[in-house]
């Protein structure tokens, strides 16, 4: 495991030398979030005995994490892809297994940093709890998982950085800001929430704001069963891809 623990430590470095852009930046953001919605919203809407805007912490934590990991992995493998220099990792006798948990490991620890460092700048301004730890932390690494490996296919799968924008900016963006960030789904019409049902990340924001409250949308089972099967689905396709070697050795 060699290769693996030198390419984790690579990607590791390539974020951290860089941390002002790649957490700092993040986590000012999400107060800017935080700040503008509590203001507007934070006597006019209660959920489930939930002041607003410590509903609004989990879900910020999230995407946050979301965001993050699914930004380290794509934007290292797109960069490496177009300086030329995949070609040194490619090289050494590294399996696709190594390959695939250094880049998703990396992406995962960016984003449980950032997450982290949201929790600590908004923690100032809600009351929260900590109902289910465990719970918060199994939703919180399932998802930077999840965001790891979508970022490495679309890294491997986009040949520019427009393409890369494309797949962030329709994909991702709009699965995260629809998936009960700002909102609780009982808010919307029925059809609107049999279709944010289908939205994988509704289910890791759920279970998080479980972790914190103990009051949830649906079952935080259920949560976790959906959450777990999205990353095994997203990882044996990240997985296959690498195998392969698509876009990457040819």
């Amino acid at each position: 495991m060699s290769g693996f623990r030198t390419l984790l430590y690579k990607e590791v470095l390539r974020f951290w030398k860089v941390a002002i852009q790649t957490v700092a930046a993040p986590v000012v953001t999400a107060l800017l979030y935080l700040l503008i919605f509590s203001h507007v919203l934070e006597n006019r809407v209660e959920i489930n005995n939930v002041r607003y805007t410590a509903f609004l912490v989990p879900g910020l934590i999230m995407m946050s994490v979301l965001q993050n990991a699914f930004a380290n992995s794509s934007s290292s493998l797109i960069g490496a892809k177009m300086n030329g220099s995949l070609i040194f990792v490619l090289l050494p006798p590294i399996s696709y297994g190594e390959f695939f948990l250094a880049y998703v490991g990396a992406a995962m620890l960016r984003g449980m940093m950032v997450g982290l460092g949201v929790l600590l700048v908004t923690a100032w301004f809600a009351p929260l709890q900590f109902v289910a730890p465990w719970w918060i932390l199994a939703f919180a690494l399932i998802g930077g998982g999840i965001m790891g490996s979508l970022g490495m296919i679309a890294g491997i799968w986009a040949e520019k950085f427009d393409q890369l924008s494309a797949f962030q900016n329709f994909l991702i963006l709009p699965l995260t800001m629809l998936s009960g960030v700002f909102y609780s789904i009982h808010s919307l019409p029925p059809f609107w929430q049999r279709v944010s049902h289908l939205n994988p990340f509704f289910y890791l924001i759920d279970g998080l704001r479980y972790g914190f409250f103990g009051v949830s949308d649906v079952s935080p089972l259920i949560s976790l069963a959906v959450s777990g099967l999205a990353f095994l689905v997203v990882g044996a396709w990240t997985l296959a891809l690498l195998r392969k070697g698509y876009k990457l050795r040819y």
